[in-house]
């Protein structure tokens, strides 16, 4: 079994700055594109940025310039360093990894975490 358990959500105020993480844990033989969505009340879940196993990344327009994701494969975790927060930013943010896992090493399933919680106050 394959779990992915992030932390760094919380509450600022707009203009601030927060730092997620998302470190997966389990039966992994390898992570190949791993991702933060978000999910604001009312709205559908949306994409904010994915990153893959090389380094390449990919932003929604509404965070391009202000959020930086990263990863560290040894340790299995992805980061997503957002900055000049803005209100509209408020939603629960979630990651999301493929993983191959050791007993279905030539199979990518897409496992999430369970949401961390990021509020901007203006």
């Amino acid at each position: 079994q394959v779990q992915l358990v992030e932390s760094g959500g919380g509450l600022v105020q707009a203009g601030g700055s927060l730092k997620l993480s998302c470190a997966a844990s389990g039966s992994i033989f390898s992570i190949d594109t791993m991702g933060w969505y978000r999910q604001a009340p009312g709205k559908q879940r949306e994409l904010v940025a994915t990153i893959t196993r090389a380094g390449s990344t990919n932003y929604a327009d509404s965070v391009k310039g202000r959020f930086t994701i990263s990863r560290d494969n040894a340790k299995k975790t992805q980061y997503l360093q957002m900055t000049s927060l803005k209100p509209e930013d408020t939603a629960v943010y979630y990651c999301n990894a493929a993983v191959r896992t050791l007993v279905a090493r030539s199979i990518s399933y897409t496992y999430w975490g369970q949401g961390t919680q990021v509020t901007v106050s203006s």
